[in-house]
């Protein structure tokens, strides 16, 4: 096999270097917060997240090494895919936490909305480079119910509050970068300011019990300090007890005797701030700013519009879930269920955000148009 010399030459090492020591401190942190303290008690989470992240870097370099061109001609189909996948998690999904996400193969499960965010972002780009005009009200309305309404419904319906919230803002940004005709935005903001309440009432009725402890603790997380804020409570009280310099690596309290949930997936920036305090999380923010500026370089210097659509999303998609997955740890967002990218434990998310960065690495890759 002959490797062009011209890939490894323009490749995004950059990126590449962040997402790797992003990965490095996730397992370190992994491995602190869930060694045992208590005999018989499971310690190997490190060990499969090691193993997810040889599989994910192995799965960078594959997509890297054919040019991203080549996903336009099968975004259809790969939108096809998705939707079957997750139709067969409403059929025969897994229940696992009271939500039914995740499909089982025998030898290991994996949770088909983590991919579809990415499926879904290849399509929306393709399908937005065949429209050359602003978008007026109708031909929004026409894509988000042909195209965004029915994976949105099933997503809600595992449920998936979270995926589904990120599909809905990578539509909404993506056709506001793509164009809308200016009387379409101010309708827009006018509908959803007057329509808050109602569109609230109807929200909240459709939500599940938890869903709505989730909300009701995120409003007033002392109303029940030993329940439903109970996460929330113990999130802020491992973030502040690292104070400036953190209680050191190894030595946190609220991971490893239990008394933070969820510190190895969900709420590990809480368990890695009361290790590593504040200048540990400003180092880590700066990580991720540099990989955010680092993907919006790459969406205004890609080759054509399909490349810059498909960056803008990626990178749309990982601040968003940078932004929220931390404001709710810090209690300043609800609880709905986003991992931290690159951090967070579980092998379907970890993999699914290689491939969306291997997706950014490819496009700048490629981004000097006469050398491919």
């Amino acid at each position: 096999m002959q490797i062009d010399r011209r890939l490894i030459k323009n490749f995004d090492w950059v990126s590449f270097s962040i997402v790797l020591m992003l990965s490095i401190i996730s397992i370190m942190t992994i491995f602190s917060t869930t060694r045992a303290v208590i005999p018989g008690e499971e310690t190997s989470f490190y060990i499969r997240q090691i193993i997810w992240l040889i599989i994910g870097i192995a799965i960078l370099f594959l997509i890297v090494s054919f040019d991203y061109i080549w996903l336009s001609r099968y975004a259809y189909p790969l939108y096809i895919i998705g939707i079957l996948l997750l139709i067969s998690v409403l059929i025969a999904g897994k229940v696992g936490m009271g939500a039914k996400r995740w499909l089982y193969l025998g030898f290991f499960s994996f949770q088909p909305s983590e991919f579809f965010r990415i499926i879904f972002v290849i399509f929306i780009a393709r399908y937005f480079i065949g429209i050359s005009e602003n978008m007026g009200l109708y031909s929004l309305f026409s894509i988000f119910i042909i195209f965004v309404f029915i994976p949105l419904i099933m997503i809600l319906k595992q449920p998936d509050l979270g995926t589904a919230l990120m599909i809905l803002i990578i539509f909404l940004s993506l056709s506001l970068i793509k164009g809308l005709q200016k009387k379409v935005v101010t309708f827009l903001l006018i509908v959803s300011i007057v329509s808050i309440p109602f569109i609230g009432n109807i929200v909240w009725d459709g939500l599940k019990d938890y869903q709505k402890n989730r909300l009701v603790a995120f409003i007033d997380p002392d109303i029940d300090p030993a329940g439903i804020g109970y996460h929330i409570n113990q999130s802020k009280v491992a973030i502040g007890s690292g104070g400036f310099a953190g209680k050191g690596y190894m030595q946190g309290t609220q991971g490893p005797f239990r008394f933070l949930p969820e510190k190895h997936t969900d709420f590990i920036f809480a368990a890695f701030a009361e290790e590593w305090g504040f200048i540990g999380c400003f180092l880590l923010l700066l990580l991720y700013l540099a990989f955010i500026l680092r993907g919006i370089d790459t969406a205004i210097k890609a080759k054509d519009e399909f490349g810059r659509l498909l960056a803008v999303g990626i990178t749309f998609m990982f601040t968003v879930y940078i932004i929220i997955n931390i404001g709710m740890t810090l209690g300043l967002m609800p609880v709905v269920g986003i991992p931290l990218p690159f951090m967070s434990y579980g092998g379907t998310a970890l993999l699914s955000n290689f491939i969306a960065a291997g997706l950014l690495i490819n496009v700048r890759t490629r981004r000097f148009e006469l050398f491919y």
